[in-house]
């Protein structure tokens, strides 16, 4: 079983778009979003929910108001500003907790309880396309990177359950903790980038980022035609630092076409757009760290 991520160093490069492309292409996988921030996966999917559980992420501060005695130490020393005080009763605002268990272990009265919260939901869904495991973070919650972990876990689960030999993951954009959490230990990671200033500076972070963790990389340009100039600087760097360019897709409007009707552009067009993503998929499948040993 292999594990193919895509990233980008950027939102909007149309990293999504390009992952569900390459799953309208692969056969006998397992997709897994884990853009668990922004998930939007599900918009061209359109999964159907066959399980559903609830993630814990983090913990905060809980106040009993029968054992408080309104002594005011927490609200003293908490540095977040997270204590309430309505009509005399003391209480803890979640969304400003930062979990760090001072007012807990300075209560003089022990009245504060560290508590598990709900940071979001995962899903095993059935989609046109196989089996699909996705989450959601609730609002203002963190963590994603223990929850991305656990989309990653329970993909790398199903896909033994069934023989399944392939898992196509969205991962997140930037190179901060889900997106380490979405390519650690995987086989090959395809960067998606565009030829602006802020893509071609954000992917030279997402090379440096894999070839930190020692992981096989390829790049797709996306919308390349918008500037050949930073289009052959892209490729310039790529060729210094080893890593392949193995599509330069254009812009086409077939793109957004096929996501107003919830479908890959694969299964929208059959144009040479499709045709070239059809091509980078068979590139990727003959690549050593795809391709069956």
């Amino acid at each position: 079983m292999k594990e193919l991520v895509v990233i980008s160093g950027k939102g909007g490069t149309g990293k999504t778009s390009i992952t569900a492309s390459l799953a309208s292409l692969a056969e006998n996988k397992v997709v897994a979003d884990c853009d668990v921030d922004a998930a939007d996966m599900h918009l061209i999917l359109k999964p159907r929910v066959q399980f559903e559980e609830e993630f814990e992420g983090g913990r905060m501060a809980v106040i009993d108001p029968a054992a408080c005695t309104s002594c005011g130490e927490c609200a003293r020393l908490c540095r977040f500003d997270a204590i309430t005080v309505i009509d005399g009763v003391y209480g803890v605002n979640r969304l400003t907790c930062e979990g760090c268990n001072v007012c807990a272990h300075f209560c003089p009265v022990g009245a504060i309880e560290m508590k598990d919260k709900i940071a979001g939901t995962w899903f095993i869904s059935d989609t046109r396309h196989g089996p699909f495991v996705h989450a959601a973070m609730n609002i203002a919650e963190e963590n994603s990177g223990k929850l991305v972990t656990k989309v990653r876990q329970e993909a790398k689960k199903l896909a033994i359950e069934k023989g399944l030999n392939i898992i196509i993951t969205d991962g997140s954009p930037g190179i901060g903790c889900p997106v380490i959490a979405s390519i650690t230990g995987a086989d090959q990671v395809l960067i998606v980038t565009e030829p602006t200033v802020s893509g071609y500076h954000d992917m030279r972070r997402t090379v440096e980022l894999i070839s930190h963790f020692r992981i096989p990389g390829m790049v797709c340009i996306n919308k390349y035609d918008l500037n050949t100039d930073v289009v052959a600087e892209i490729e310039n760097f790529c060729r210094t630092n080893g890593i392949e360019v193995i599509a330069r897709v254009p812009y086409d409007r077939d793109f957004t076409r096929a996501m107003l009707n919830a479908q890959s552009i694969i299964e929208y067009s059959v144009g040479s757009t499709s045709a070239i993503i059809r091509t980078m998929w068979d590139k990727i499948l003959s690549s050593p760290a795809v391709a069956e040993k």
